[in-house]
């Protein structure tokens, strides 16, 4: 079981001053979405072990410290511990194919990590030893489910289907999720559903 980060995971961080939304760059920031603990905890009473795949573009783009990206995904693994959910690996990808203004040079550039590539599935795969045919990515977005698909494994999308406004998948058909749900838990309960009828 491979799990997004952002928007999957913890909120996104809504600045109302400046009118912007980013990813979460601080502990204090990161805040467990609803559901999200005892999603995860179903998956691991099911048996499954839960890693993560985030890309974290801010160094790269010259909006975050590196190192501000590492406190908090030590945070999260840290919190997720203590609500009795232990990661058994982490993958980050830190790039960027255009960056932006002050943003570190060494971490732009295309690369097979950043999702929809699967290169972090791929490495998590090797360092977790489970067969992707019989495992899920879990995101939000169309580049969560690419990145699954094209790894070997299923994909489950958190999106509530009654906001097709914003649905993710309305510019991407291409990307179709093998479950969909409103929140974690709500998919978490599908994908062991689905688990415990596979052959």
């Amino acid at each position: 079981m491979v799990v997004d980060r952002d928007g999957t995971l913890v909120d996104v961080v809504r600045d109302a001053d400046l009118g912007v939304m980013t990813t979460a760059f601080h502990p204090d920031q990161l805040r467990f979405l609803p559901g999200v603990i005892d999603g995860l905890r179903a998956l691991v009473a099911a048996g499954f072990a839960v890693g993560v795949a985030t890309n974290q573009p801010g160094a790269a783009k010259g909006q975050i410290p590196r190192a501000a990206i590492e406190r908090t995904n030590a945070a999260l693994l840290e919190r997720l511990a203590d609500a009795g959910v232990v990661v058994a690996a982490l993958e980050v990808c830190l790039h960027h194919p255009d960056g932006g203004p002050g943003g570190d040079a060494a971490l732009v550039r295309a690369c097979e990590c950043r999702k929809p590539a699967p290169g972090m599935l791929h490495a998590l795969t090797e360092r977790m030893g489970f067969d992707p045919a019989r495992s899920w990515m879990v995101g939000d977005s169309c580049a969560d489910v690419a990145a699954g698909h094209a790894a070997g494994m299923r994909a489950g999308l958190v999106f509530d289907a009654r906001r097709c406004e914003l649905c993710p998948l309305r510019d991407s058909p291409g990307a179709m999720p093998d479950a969909i749900a409103p929140r974690f838990d709500a998919l978490a309960a599908r994908i062991v559903e689905l688990a415990a009828a596979a052959p």
